[in-house]
């Protein structure tokens, strides 16, 4: 595939390009805002950089499309894909920020470091014996590049884990990995669920009545995409007390409404879609070793199947 005009398409693109010009790539670049963005930059360019799209443009018109982030569904759920247009998306950190971030949730939770805060108020000495890591059970729904090095994470601090693919294949890290259909008869001895799943047909609205309807108190962080869950099935469940505690960092529409119920849930941590950002250096090193392989007709690690999604 020869590759010659490169069009950067970012909130970031002023970062984004004395980073790739230090690369001293040898193609023609331009650098944009999204809101910049008109066919005719297109027409110009074989390869598109970009995080988020537009739905009125026409993407088929370059070769490439290299996604800034690890999940592809702005660019495919929905939407019709012209097969013919490779697509890549960004591989990087994200399995160790995310794991990190589940993992602060989990020890605060297992350390009651919010019942002590509230016995520090009241001035009154209260003990609790923390929990241990080494007794949890914890699901990850999804079990690749993400999910894999979450379980890796979790594992060696002795944590038992679980994991939920479509395959059911068994990974690295895993205790037992099983398939959508026949996972749902383990929920019940679940501590934590996490679910790390990128937006499909086949995952949306997934955390349903379903899944929520079979915990006994479990944890639930969503670090995949907000439309996999039912907010009102999730709402429900906490009521229940199906659900002990969410931690949400992605949502259906973000910014997430003010008027929407999850922000007064007292037992709702909200954060602003931060578990796996791209940093301007990650995002660039991932693309040039993407463009450099792409040229070298080596393997696309990172390339994306476009019938998952994934």
């Amino acid at each position: 595939m020869e590759i010659n005009n490169i069009l950067v398409v970012s909130p970031m693109y002023r970062e984004l390009q004395p980073l790739i010009e230090k690369e001293n790539i040898r193609k023609n670049f331009r650098f944009i805002p999204e809101n910049e963005l008109e066919n005719e930059d297109l027409k110009w360019a074989d390869a598109l950089v970009s995080f988020n799209l537009k739905s009125d443009i026409d993407y088929s018109q370059v070769k490439w499309v290299h996604s800034l982030g690890a999940g592809v569904d702005r660019f495919l759920y929905g939407k019709t894909w012209n097969e013919q247009v490779l697509l890549t998306r960004t591989i990087c950190s994200f399995g160790q920020r995310i794991a990190e971030y589940c993992l602060s949730y989990i020890l605060k939770d297992l350390q009651f470091h919010e019942p002590f805060h509230v016995a520090k108020h009241e001035k009154e000495w209260k003990p609790f014996t923390p929990k241990l890591l080494s007794d949890q059970k914890v699901m990850i729904y999804g079990t690749g590049e993400i999910g894999q090095k979450v379980a890796q994470i979790f594992s060696g601090l002795g944590v038992e884990v679980y994991g939920v693919s479509q395959s059911g294949k068994r990974k690295e890290h895993f205790k037992e990995v099983m398939t959508m259909e026949h996972h749902v008869s383990r929920l019940a001895e679940m501590n934590y669920l996490i679910n790390t799943l990128p937006l499909t047909n086949q995952t949306a609205r997934l955390f349903s009545k379903n899944i929520f309807g079979q915990l006994s108190g479990a944890g639930f962080l969503n670090v995949g995409r907000g439309l996999t869950v039912d907010e009102k099935a999730l709402l429900d469940a906490l009521k229940e007390e199906q659900v002990r505690f969410a931690v949400l960092d992605v949502f259906a529409q973000e910014p997430l409404p003010k008027e929407n119920p999850l922000w007064e849930h007292p037992h709702v941590y909200i954060t602003p879609h931060i578990s796996a950002v791209t940093t301007p250096d990650e995002g660039v090193a991932c693309f040039v070793e993407t463009l450099k392989n792409l040229e070298e007709g080596k393997p696309l690690r990172n390339r994306v199947d476009v019938e998952k999604g994934y």
